[in-house]
């Protein structure tokens, strides 16, 4: 099942998502599935919960479209589910970033070149791995999202007001994107 991607504007976009509970285990294989389908339909390399407006602490990357600049990332493809990032060091590197919930928008974004993450995967099995470089960007960007918080948050106050007509306009649907939208009602 592809879902919409819920953009800027959204509620759900703000808030900081809840755990999954142990009994919840059955219903992850086809929602982990559901969100590669609709992240690859809209042509993301990353997809957290609260962009398809389930406020709950999962997101999937697959950044193995990027392995061709940056070989690093070729077998980059995890699921992050109930996750925790307990260090973030390693000096702080600028680069671009998008948003599927941003459409539009590509932005500098300064985060530290390392982190330590502890998370569980489909079966509840519990996992701490630290990322370097780009992977540590990417899980970033996604944690954010399960923590209530976008990309843009991280840019200087004068940037957001530049780019306050381009944030209102994705807040009322008026954009042009391949893939279904959802916006707040």
């Amino acid at each position: 099942m592809i879902y919409p991607i819920v953009v800027y504007g959204h509620p759900v976009l703000r808030k900081e998502a809840a755990d999954f509970l142990p009994e919840e285990k059955g219903e992850l294989k086809q929602l982990v599935e559901d969100m590669y389908e609709t992240m690859y339909k809209a042509e993301g390399i990353g997809l957290a919960g609260p962009q398809i407006g389930l406020s709950k602490r999962i997101f999937v990357i697959d950044a193995t479209p990027m392995a061709e600049d940056l070989p690093e990332l070729a077998e980059f493809k995890k699921v992050f589910i109930n996750a925790r990032i307990i260090e973030r060091d390693g000096e702080p590197v600028i680069d671009h970033e998008g948003c599927l919930s941003l459409p539009g928008i590509s932005e500098e974004v300064s985060r530290p070149s390392r982190i330590k993450i502890r998370y569980v995967d489909i079966d509840f099995n519990e996992h701490e791995e630290i990322f370097n470089g780009w992977a540590a960007r990417v899980v970033q960007h996604e944690y954010d999202h399960i923590q209530g918080i976008l990309f843009v948050d991280h840019l200087a106050p004068l940037k957001k007001r530049l780019l306050k007509r381009k944030l209102n306009a994705i807040s009322k649907g008026k954009l042009n994107v391949n893939y279904r939208i959802k916006v707040a009602k």
